[in-house]
């Protein structure tokens, strides 16, 4: 097995330690260790043979390292990973009094170039690996010391760009990490082709798909869309809709539309009027989200009110709609923001 253990399941580390000359239980230690106890290396799975621990030092498990930790004061923590590469990627964990989510990256770094997005204007170096998916949600889960309920693939990247690694990555948290499909949320600004062959595939691993496919609009037509996210020149709004409207009909799942409020630029009563047209007889529900200001871009939040009267346009329309405020604020929250600032990130 030349791929990092992290990731495998339990029949495929049970096939690997047969491979290795141990008995198949040793498999099942493993898994356990790495699943459930946090290992970072084989030498720390003290119930392995000595003797064989000492010849497996290149095997890796496929952890990370952590390179910078932020706490908010609403307890909304964001992480800076190192990986084996030396390259850095954002996650967060987000606590409520009833649930620990994780906000996963996808992607070193995005190539689509959102004008109000931190990571975007910084260019893509790679994707991420399976294994360096999941490791966000587990070092979260270590450092709360509480399990993970929900993960939202919404940090940096576009995770329909690395599609595979993505959806085999949700087949890891839901099989082997225990996070339950429907507590899974993949949100895309969307890639041409990529909603309706999720919708005709149908599955992940060898289950039906049930996550919840969250769709950025933030913006209620082409032209204003197409001011913000570059790569709208080439797919337009409608199309996008398409494909959607075909993604509920294949699934019976309904769509998350996020639309991000930027003052004086999407947010004005004929925008939802808009909006509301746009999603007419859709399965579809709305989450408006309040800009969270960034310095490399000069959009600003609207106030409460503006917010508030969007919001109820939509509901006039019988358009399901909630509000969604940023957390750690006060920690460089918005996507690509800590990497951007902290020194080194980079390097």
């Amino acid at each position: 097995m030349s791929s990092p253990l992290l990731g495998q399941s339990l029949s495929q580390l049970t096939q690997w330690v047969e491979q290795q000359g141990q008995p198949a239980y040793r498999g099942q230690q493993i898994y356990q260790w790495i699943y459930q106890r946090g290992a970072r290396s084989l030498g720390e799975i003290t119930v392995l043979p000595q003797q064989w621990r000492s010849t497996l030092d290149s095997v890796a498990i496929g952890r990370s390292s952590l390179h910078h930790r932020s706490q908010a004061t609403d307890q909304t923590v964001k992480y800076l990973l190192r990986l084996q590469d030396g390259q850095i990627i954002e996650t967060v964990g987000i606590p409520t009094a009833k649930r620990l989510t994780v906000c996963v990256s996808s992607q070193v770094g995005c190539p689509m170039g959102c004008l109000f997005c931190a990571t975007g204007q910084g260019g893509l170096q790679r994707n991420l690996e399976c294994h360096e998916i999941v490791d966000q949600v587990l070092t979260v889960q270590e450092d709360f010391g509480q399990r993970v309920s929900n993960v939202v693939f919404m940090g940096m990247g576009e995770p329909l760009l690395n599609r595979d690694a993505v959806l085999e990555a949700i087949r890891v948290l839901n099989q082997e990490v225990g996070i339950g499909q429907r507590s899974i949320t993949l949100s895309t600004v969307g890639i041409p082709g990529q909603i309706r062959r999720l919708g005709e595939t149908g599955q992940v691993g060898d289950r039906p798909l049930q996550f919840t496919l969250a769709v950025s609009l933030h913006a209620s037509n082409q032209s204003v869309r197409h001011s913000l996210i570059p790569s709208a020149q080439a797919y337009p709004l409608e199309a996008l809709l398409e494909e959607c409207r075909d993604y509920v009909r294949l699934t019976h799942r309904r769509v998350t539309f996020e639309y991000i409020l930027l003052a004086r630029v999407n947010d004005r009563p004929e925008h939802a009027q808009e909006l509301a047209q746009c999603l007419r007889g859709f399965q579809s529900h709305v989450n408006l989200i309040p800009y969270n200001p960034i310095s490399e871009a000069d959009y600003q939040r609207p106030d409460r009110h503006r917010i508030e009267a969007f919001s109820q346009i939509l509901q006039k329309h019988r358009i399901a709609v909630s509000v969604r405020y940023s957390r750690g604020l006060d920690a460089d929250a918005a996507c690509g923001q800590l990497r951007a600032t902290v020194a080194g990130a980079g390097a």
